[in-house]
């Protein structure tokens, strides 16, 4: 009997990979259709990150293909509407990077309050701007949390200790969880209006793309700053561009763009804006978790057993 072929179209720790030895890994460039069309010819099982897509085209030329498995959160490169109609179970690891990307939010928070990019830039340049670069604190301060789930709770347990008020908005949470958490649920525009800091924490859909706009943007104190370490769109990066440049707000804190990679983008003009590669999940940890998720699923789905996070198996049940 043949083993199971695995494609790995993108690049995950060797130990994610252990519990695939009895199947046939073989690995390909995902980020090349072509090659990607290639190796899924007889393939059972297709793991990726990001940099692969998963397409119509890309399931029409894998006959035999029965999940395709993403070590990591967003399934924005993958049809999954095709995939169900093609009968291709998808799943992701949306565990996988909730603290990384907590953690991540925590320092952009941090370090944009006390300038620390722009006056270490100026001391590299052999400029001493102590006066210039003065910053504030956390404590005593209000932060607006929009979005309250696995990423926000994390960020608001980990605000505590620095003394500050937390306001959230999310329509989908009970007032008991995020009373437990130390913050008060409140309407976008009241956040907005009343928070120091805005951090956004929500997936991108259709609901929420564009959900911080120009008029949202216009509620804000001009002393506000904006976090996004979600997903590119939420917030509408013209909006936000046309804010920092009239001075109605102080300043962002950008992982995630609408269009990455963001090389060029305006918004990485402004020194009040602190900007990373889209690097919310990216530590060993957070990698090492989507990879074996992503590689459970695999081997589950090829089993026959019960995929814990698969996002379209109601839809295959016959």
């Amino acid at each position: 009997m043949s083993k199971p072929v695995v494609v790995v179209a993108d690049p995950l720790p060797d130990a994610a990979l252990e519990p695939l030895h009895g199947c046939e890994v073989r690995v390909c460039r995902g980020s090349d259709p072509d090659a990607l069309r290639e190796a899924l010819a007889d393939a059972d099982a297709l793991l990726i990150r990001s940099g692969t897509r998963v397409d119509a085209a890309a399931l029409e030329s894998a006959p035999h293909l029965k999940v395709v498995a993403r070590a990591g959160v967003g399934l924005d490169n993958v049809d999954v509407a095709a995939a169900t109609r093609a009968g291709v179970l998808v799943a992701n690891a949306p565990l996988s990077n909730v603290l990384s990307v907590a953690e991540l939010t925590m320092g952009l928070i941090l370090i944009g309050m006390r300038h620390v990019v722009p006056a270490g830039s100026a001391l590299r340049e052999g400029r001493w701007e102590r006066a210039r670069y003065q910053g504030d604190e956390l404590a005593g301060r209000t932060v607006g949390l929009v979005g309250l789930g696995h990423v926000g709770s994390l960020v608001a347990r980990r605000l505590a200790p620095f003394d500050v008020r937390i306001l959230a908005h999310d329509p989908y949470v009970p007032d008991a969880h995020a009373e437990q958490l130390g913050a008060r649920l409140v309407g976008l525009d009241e956040l907005m209006a009343q928070s120091d800091i805005v951090s956004v924490h929500l997936p991108r859909t259709p609901e929420t793309t564009g959900l911080i706009g120009e008029r949202e943007l216009s509620l804000a104190k001009p002393t506000a700053r904006l976090i996004n370490t979600a997903r590119g769109g939420i917030v509408d990066e013209s909006a936000l561009l046309a804010a920092l440049k009239e001075g109605r707000i102080a300043g962002a804190a950008l992982d995630v763009f609408e269009i990455e990679p963001a090389v060029g983008n305006p918004l990485l003009e402004f020194p009040s804006v602190v900007a990373t590669p889209h690097l919310g999940a990216g530590t060993h940890e957070a990698q090492e978790r989507a990879g074996r998720q992503a590689v459970a699923a695999v081997v589950h789905a090829l089993a026959g057993e019960p995929v814990a996070h698969a996002v379209n198996a109601a839809a295959l049940r016959p």
